[in-house]
């Protein structure tokens, strides 16, 4: 047995409350008693352990098979180590034997009823032996009742193999299971309390306490994950076969998992009970307890309506402690894998601060297993992207901000974790753009190559307006990712006025030009005024409350923009500068190669106002040298960078006119650019 302790009921009933103190003095006055009534002096002498009885032949030959077949020749007898209940049992057996009745209880019937069947009292040597009266009492009173059946079983550890053979454990197994699914099945019962699930654990971390106060609630439950996980299994396995449902079935075992495999209370319980041991036999007893748990728990997409995602994390996160067989490892990850668009972010295993590099940490290797078995499930199931997709790829970039920081993880091994979940499945790029821009700011010493590469598979078109707006203004960036984002950028603010103006216009009704009603269609205001969702059909001087309210809103969100578009035109001027820079430079160098008399190689000068930004060259599939601008060609780069101003003092000129309108003017606002 994994575990063999016993309860606390157990524990505290080590000698049966029901049970005479003076068996023994009864016995002696029952042998003295004999020996006047037949004139026969005591003749047999039996040892049991380190204790010695003298009795009579008689006795012994008419009740017992065993006595009768071996004290035929001799008169001295030594029973063996392995009979059941040693000599406190056989006192009792001996006081039947003289004619005595012998008190039976839940706490001895066990041990009386295996020694009994030691000593063949069965029927063919007596009617009314002890194995039929002992039978009888099991079936007729113990397995009526939860508490005595209980009390039964945890006994039964103790005289195994005897109380296997005899089905006393077996009988008491099936009536517990049967009497769980009463409980469950009593109406009046689920009228005053509903039965206990995991349900209000979902959506949550996983957390002992939580469950352990969920279990307060059930009784019988606490008295099931109690016993020993032999006795443990054997139940689920009846419970199941008698048809209770896997919703009730499942948060049983996972209560038993979270007592002697989560719970830090685990060891000290076992000392408490008087088993000391060390941590490696404390190890060796979770990590054989966890592994039949895993059997136990539903697998796949059963397990997902049933058990919280987070207790799978507890289990692994325990397992990569206790040295968990490699087979069950890897069952449990791919459970996980298969339930992982349930997960939350305090799910995750990040890796612990008593490691030195995150890069190597256990931790990191088990999720990165797990995300790439969840995405070769996903990709045999479904190759387009899907929700469930999206969410996982959202979980795994926000697990990459927490590692992110480690200063040992070196750009190429950055990348291979960014790429163990497909690009394609980031509908959203916020939390892959956080994870970069942690990884950047932890290592600054790396290339501007080394940056390029690492943030190469960001979308500016998928980032979030703020996002958009913070990568416009990281001086961590490569330089064509700030240009991206500005473009992005000018689309996200031009579009931000355009509904800003057209809020104000669905508010006033019309009255300002653009595609409103004008003058040219004098029914369409009338018309137009009923379909506003502003106005919700009312005249305009019965405006409610939703309408004022949608009107504020209108205003705040343009005042936001605006405040968008003047951080956004800071960060283009700077930007113009550099470019304005490099356009001179380039303008010197072409100047200097034309007065040189003779052709030589021309040096490469770094522009004024971009030694903070090197041009990093790497080579295409096409064989041509770029930079993070475009091409290194003079001529090239020259007209690029005219192409960039141009565009720049466009939208420089864009702002200018947004600045100086009028906040009541707004009829400007819906003219296009």
């Amino acid at each position: 047995m994994p575990m063999e302790t016993a309860s606390p009921k157990d524990s505290s009933s080590a000698s049966s409350p029901f049970s005479s103190p003076s068996v023994t003095a009864l016995l002696k006055i029952k042998i003295i008693s004999w020996s006047q009534e037949t004139g026969l002096p005591v003749s047999v002498r039996v040892r049991v352990g380190e204790r010695t009885f003298h009795l009579h032949r008689n006795p012994l030959f008419s009740k017992s098979g065993y006595f009768k077949r071996r004290l035929i020749e001799t008169t001295q007898l030594e029973l063996p180590q392995s009979f059941p209940g040693g000599p406190e049992t056989f006192e009792m057996i001996a006081l039947f034997m003289y004619g005595s009745s012998t008190l039976i209880d839940p706490f001895n019937v066990a041990a009386l009823r295996c020694a009994a069947e030691f000593l063949e009292m069965t029927e063919e040597f007596c009617s009314g032996n002890l194995c039929e009266r002992f039978d009888l009492y099991l079936n007729q009173v113990v397995l009526q009742n939860w508490d005595d059946t209980l009390i039964v079983l945890q006994r039964c550890q103790t005289f195994i193999p005897w109380s296997e053979e005899l089905l006393i454990v077996s009988r008491c197994i099936e009536s517990l299971a049967f009497m769980a699914c009463m409980e469950i099945l009593d109406p009046e019962r689920r009228r005053d309390r509903p039965v206990v699930t995991l349900e209000a654990l979902a959506g949550q971390a996983w957390s002992c306490e939580a469950a352990n106060e969920i279990l307060s609630q059930e009784l019988w439950i606490k008295d099931l994950i109690a016993l020993p996980f032999g006795f443990f299994k054997r139940i689920i396995g009846s419970l199941r076969r008698q048809g209770m449902k896997e919703k009730y079935v499942s948060p049983i075992v996972v209560f038993y998992a979270n007592k002697w495999v989560l719970s830090k209370k685990t060891i000290q319980y076992w000392e408490s009970s008087g088993e000391r041991t060390s941590d490696a036999n404390a190890n060796d007893k979770v990590s054989t307890i966890l592994q039949g748990v895993l059997d136990l728990l539903p697998m796949r997409e059963k397990a997902s309506r049933v058990i919280p995602v987070g207790f799978y994390f507890a289990l692994l996160s325990r397992s990569i402690g206790i040295g968990l067989r490699n087979d069950s490892k890897v069952k449990l990850q791919d459970q996980i894998a298969s339930l992982l668009h349930f997960a939350q972010v305090e799910d995750l295993l990040i890796p612990s601060s008593r490691v030195d590099s995150d890069c190597s940490s256990m931790e990191l290797a088990t999720m990165e297993s797990i995300f790439s078995t969840n995405v070769s499930l996903n990709m045999d199931t479904n190759n387009a992207p899907s929700a469930s997709n999206s969410t996982v790829a959202e979980l795994w970039d926000t697990f990459l901000s927490h590692i992110a920081s480690d200063p040992k993880m070196r750009p190429k091994r950055f990348m291979e974790l960014i790429e163990t979940v497909p690009i394609s499945c980031r509908q959203s790029h916020d939390q892959l753009y956080r994870a970069m821009n942690t990884f950047l700011q932890t290592h600054l010493d790396i290339s501007q190559e080394e940056k390029g590469a690492v943030c190469k598979y960001l979308n500016c078109q998928k980032l979030s307006q703020w996002a958009c707006i913070d990568a416009v203004q990281n001086e961590m960036m490569p330089l064509r990712l700030i240009v991206q984002a500005l473009f992005v950028q000018q689309l996200n603010t031009h579009q931000a006025f355009k509904e800003c103006s057209d809020s104000f216009r669905y508010a006033q009704s019309g009255e300002f030009s653009g595609s409103l009603p004008s003058s040219r269609c004098p029914n369409t205001k009338s018309q137009y005024l009923a379909d506003s969702p502003y106005m919700d059909g009312a005249e305009p001087g019965s405006r409610t409350l939703s309408f004022l309210l949608q009107k504020d809103i209108a205003v705040q969100r343009c005042e936001f923009s605006r405040k968008e578009y003047e951080s956004t035109s800071f960060r283009i001027q700077n930007l113009e500068q550099e470019l304005f820079s490099l356009k001179k430079s380039l303008q010197l160098q072409k100047t200097s190669k034309r007065t040189e008399t003779l052709p030589t190689k021309p040096q490469s000068t770094k522009p004024y106002g971009l030694q903070s930004r090197s041009l990093s060259k790497n080579r295409n599939p096409l064989g041509h040298v770029t930079g993070c601008v475009g091409s290194v060609n003079f001529a090239s780069q020259r007209k690029y960078a005219c192409k960039l101003l141009k565009i720049f003092r466009r939208i420089t000129l864009f702002g200018s006119r947004k600045s100086n309108r009028k906040p009541g003017v707004s009829s400007l606002w819906g003219k296009p650019m």
